[in-house]
């Protein structure tokens, strides 16, 4: 089975592509997504349910790249914003270093009854006051202000943030390894997800985006200590386990269509 071609999921849904679908009419904002790590845990889909926007099922794949109907993933990802843009707004529509920031979030793997694949994120942790009251007020997700920093050195990338007013820190770092010619089946479900699930006013809409490829690497991780995957609601103990994927990307330019 190729990345390309179907790898779990309810019946009927669409493959899962590495390429996303065409956004329809302007973005209303694009932002560039570096250092990006991705370090994801398998879990059972009773665990995830319960925490998903109405309308909005666990997306399921097997490590193996089949379905078993039962395994969903988690994921933990730090990654940097830079050059945030808002299209309709031309040449006024550049957030200078505002956009730029630090950004630690937890997610899940989503799917809808119009055959739509997302994610649904049950927290985001941004390291500037501002973008976080934006993106809370923008789109209803559940944004937090924390300290957020990245470190670098010697083919490693650290994340570590710490929220504000509360005991909750995160800090993971990894060593970059080979570059993924092909990724598997798993490696494209967890990254190419071309929209999100996120419940606002009583009503839960999709967000969709469009970026290239991910140019994807195979990393391993040197060390982890983790509070919000628990602080989710995901089960305790979850992110002291070995990771089951461990990716990096040096990133992409990621553009979002309005919600619907």
């Amino acid at each position: 089975m190729t990345a390309g071609q179907r790898g779990g999921g309810e019946p009927g849904l669409p493959a899962v592509s590495p390429e996303a679908p065409p956004l329809r009419g302007t973005p209303w904002i694009s932002q560039d997504w570096l250092d990006v790590v991705f370090v994801h845990w398998r879990v059972d889909v009773s665990a995830v349910a319960p925490l998903l926007p109405a309308g909005a099922h666990p997306d399921t794949m097997a490590p193996d790249g089949t379905d078993d109907g039962a395994t969903t993933w988690v994921g933990l990802i730090g990654f940097r914003f830079t050059d945030t843009r808002f299209p309709p707004l031309g040449g006024l529509g550049r957030a200078s270093s505002v956009g730029d920031f630090v950004e630690v979030n937890v997610r899940v793997y989503t799917c809808d009854d119009q055959g739509r694949r997302g994610v649904a994120f049950l927290s985001l942790d941004a390291g500037k006051l501002l973008p976080t009251i934006g993106a809370r007020v923008a789109t209803g997700l559940p944004y937090w202000w924390a300290h957020a920093a990245i470190r670098k050195t010697d083919g490693r990338v650290g994340y570590a943030m710490r929220r504000h007013g509360t005991h909750l820190r995160s800090t993971f770092d990894v060593r970059v390894g080979d570059a993924v010619d092909e990724p598997t089946p798993l490696e494209t479900f967890l990254t190419a997800r071309w929209g999100m699930h996120v419940r606002r006013v009583g009503a839960t809409r999709y967000w969709p985006n469009e970026h290239e490829s991910w140019p994807l690497h195979r990393a391993s991780l040197v060390s982890l200590r983790d509070d919000l995957v628990a602080a989710a609601g995901l089960p305790f103990g979850l992110s002291g386990l070995e990771p089951d994927s461990v990716l990096y990307s040096p990133g992409v330019t990621t553009r979002f269509g309005r919600g619907r």
